[in-house]
């Protein structure tokens, strides 16, 4: 399923910044509170996952040497399931506990039809 979840080079470049501070990362998106249905992205392993969450694709970014699992909750997945989601990154400060919002950005998605 990974060719449903691509990143822009704009979100590479943040994700590979984040890399080199926090070590290995993930995303997870969920459907509601923080920020809406922006997706999170945490160090590896900090968000639980579970039962009640999909892992939607395993991201090769150039420059980080290992996949940046890519997370959603099944709720949110029922939803979005014929869509590619892209994730991307724009100015500003989401109200989520993102690692980039400290450095005034914040990811979104950007999605299409499957």
């Amino acid at each position: 399923m990974s060719d449903l979840v691509t990143v822009t080079p704009a979100a590479a470049e943040v994700i590979r910044s984040l890399r080199g501070q926090h070590g290995p990362l993930m995303f997870h998106q969920s459907g509601g509170c923080c920020d809406g249905s922006a997706p999170m992205c945490y160090p590896a392993g900090e968000f639980r996952t579970g039962s009640s969450d999909v892992l939607l694709a395993t991201l090769a970014v150039d420059g980080v040497p290992e996949p940046v699992e890519f997370w959603i909750s099944r709720a949110q997945w029922d939803l979005w399931q014929h869509t590619r989601l892209t994730v991307d990154v724009v100015p500003g400060r989401g109200s989520g506990f993102s690692l980039e919002a400290p450095e005034g950005l914040r990811f979104l998605i950007r999605s299409s039809l499957a």
